[in-house]
């Protein structure tokens, strides 16, 4: 097998201008807990390209932005922001929107974000137990009845559901799944393995295989970094390895996170690292994880892959 050297579609990435003061959390004086640490480096704007400068020699034809917990009062504002930032600069090519899914006006909320040409989906953050030990006693929103008829909005409207949580709370996000079978989940960040202690992988693993059963489930490989060390293809190839075997080539796609990762690496360190730990994959699986399930899933349009069909 050689290594991939075709389209790539950078599945996750933020576009921002903290200096717009539209997210609380990149305001010069906000400091909050954060799983990489010290964040202030990425206190800075950050649009398409600075993207494609990190990219560098990749052959990027295409992207997903994903919702900067943007004031939470403004989501339309947030995808009007996008869209422009779009319209200038050519990318992304689609965006996944922030929208509070238990607030009992949600609905509106999702019928002007399917509305919007370049928006696919949404993500609100359900919080969460901070370890496996406290899962059972602290549940998250997606146990929340409120949280639950928000959710159930988003099929009709077209769209599809990013899931950032902690692997553990993945029995929550199963049941989730088997009660909307038609709905679209996408796992952020691989699930958040960050214990990479033999249990903590096996914990990790179990908790992968449970929520791969259901078959409306996706998963986004991004967000691998470990907090005070560098990315490296030996932390991470573990990692990728077993979520490409429990998910399949079709139901998988690389992603930056950039720049929340450029804390942890280069963009650069990161695809290289993707493209050393699939060299020995088909040229079919590497296109499916690089470019093609992306493309699928957030329903890019076909000439960003070439196929003029």
């Amino acid at each position: 097998m050689a290594r991939y050297s075709g389209p790539v579609i950078d599945a996750h990435h933020h576009v921002w201008e903290p200096s717009l003061g539209r997210q609380p959390w990149l305001l010069p004086d906000a400091h909050i807990p954060f799983r990489y640490g010290d964040y202030e480096q990425i206190k800075r704007d950050y649009l398409p390209p600075d993207l494609r400068r990190d990219a560098g020699p990749l052959e990027l034809v295409g992207s997903v932005s994903m919702e900067t917990e943007w004031d939470d009062d403004d989501p339309i504002g947030e995808m009007e922001y996008t869209q422009a930032v779009s319209e200038r600069f050519g990318l992304p090519t689609a965006s996944v929107a922030h929208a509070l899914l238990d607030d009992p006006q949600v609905g509106t909320v999702i019928e002007r974000l399917a509305a919007m040409p370049r928006v696919r989906g949404v993500r609100h953050k359900p919080g969460g137990a901070p370890s496996p030990r406290g899962a059972a006693s602290r549940p998250t929103l997606l146990e929340d009845r409120q949280w639950q008829a928000g959710f159930a909005l988003l099929h009709r409207a077209g769209l599809s559901f990013d899931l950032q949580v902690a692997w553990w709370h993945f029995p929550e996000a199963a049941r989730l799944a088997a009660e909307h079978e038609d709905t679209t989940i996408v796992i952020d960040h691989t699930g958040l393995p960050a214990d990479r202690s033999p249990d903590g992988l096996a914990g990790w693993a179990d908790a992968l295989r449970l929520i791969a059963r259901h078959d409306n489930v996706v998963l986004k490989i991004s967000g691998l970094g470990l907090a005070g060390r560098p990315w490296t293809v030996a932390d991470n190839r573990g990692i990728v390895t077993t979520a490409a075997e429990v998910f399949g080539p079709s139901r998988i796609m690389f992603a930056s996170n950039f720049p929340v990762d450029g804390i942890v690496a280069t963009y650069q360190e990161i695809y290289q690292g993707f493209l050393e730990i699939t060299t020995d994959w088909s040229a079919s699986e590497q296109r499916a994880a690089f470019a093609g399930n992306a493309a699928r899933v957030y329903r890019l349009p076909s000439e960003v892959l070439g196929d003029p069909t």
